[in-house]
């Protein structure tokens, strides 16, 4: 099943099922352009993982961490599918990153590995935009990564045995494929991550954990419209806007 937040049209917030003609909800119909997509959870955090793709830390020219790299983004970094995002100005290197986004279920600490995916609600395609200019200026990446907007994520909430093992991870810029890799390519899978994460963090429910992108990073421009694709999921569609 595919889960879905929306706003009706008489304003309410609702979570619905998506199908591929419509979103229903409570015995009514609405059509996908009739309400406004909303990110398919409200999390508290979003824990995001860096270099989880050997082949893009080798873009970078960097090493494989030997434990997941972890970092940040808050609520204000959200965005949903059909919007314009509105990113820094006055920035060299603004890049898209496309990933697999982990919800979380319920409230959870230290969850053994091979308990994980008890935790987890479903999954989603999420977008970590990411600010290179000053990404590579800071040693906590909150102008780098955490900054408004920074987070598209949608369209919905897959249950987790619509994603393969091997989900395919695309993206497309005007069209353009970018980016295009696989789950199975992940040094950390999300067991292990889930279980590294809580044996720190307490997740609640609707956290999200960003898992990590493959090679094939680069820049955004002004009016790019973009299109990331999960195997089993969808595709998360959004613009940007750099004044």
């Amino acid at each position: 099943m595919h889960h879905v937040r929306f706003r009706d049209p008489a304003g309410a917030v609702r979570t619905g099922e998506w199908h591929d003609d419509a979103i229903t909800f409570g015995g009514e119909h609405y059509a996908h352009e009739d309400v406004e997509i909303l990110p398919p959870s409200e999390p508290s955090k979003i824990v995001c993982i860096g270099r989880n793709y050997a082949d893009h830390a080798a873009e970078h020219g960097a090493d494989v961490p030997d434990r997941p790299m972890l970092f940040l983004k808050g609520p204000n970094t959200l965005a949903g599918h059909g919007d314009t995002v509105t990113l820094p100005s006055g920035k060299d290197r603004l890049d898209w990153e496309a990933e697999i986004g982990v919800v979380i279920s319920e409230q959870c600490r230290n969850v053994a590995a091979e308990d994980a995916m008890d935790v987890v609600a479903g999954f989603t395609c999420f977008n970590d935009i990411s600010n290179r200019d000053d990404q590579r200026e800071e040693q906590n990446w909150v102008r780098g990564k955490a900054f408004d907007g920074s987070a598209p994520m949608g369209p919905v909430l897959a249950d987790p045995e619509h994603v393969p093992e091997d989900a395919r991870v695309t993206l497309r810029v005007n069209g353009e494929t970018k980016q295009d890799g696989s789950r199975d390519q992940m040094v950390f899978n999300v067991p292990t991550l889930i279980e590294e994460i809580t044996t720190y963090l307490t997740l609640e429910p609707g956290d999200v954990i960003a898992t990590g992108t493959p090679e094939g990073v680069g820049p955004l421009s002004d009016g790019d419209h973009v299109e990331v694709e999960v195997e089993g999921v969808g595709t998360l569609e959004h613009s940007v806007r750099i004044p």
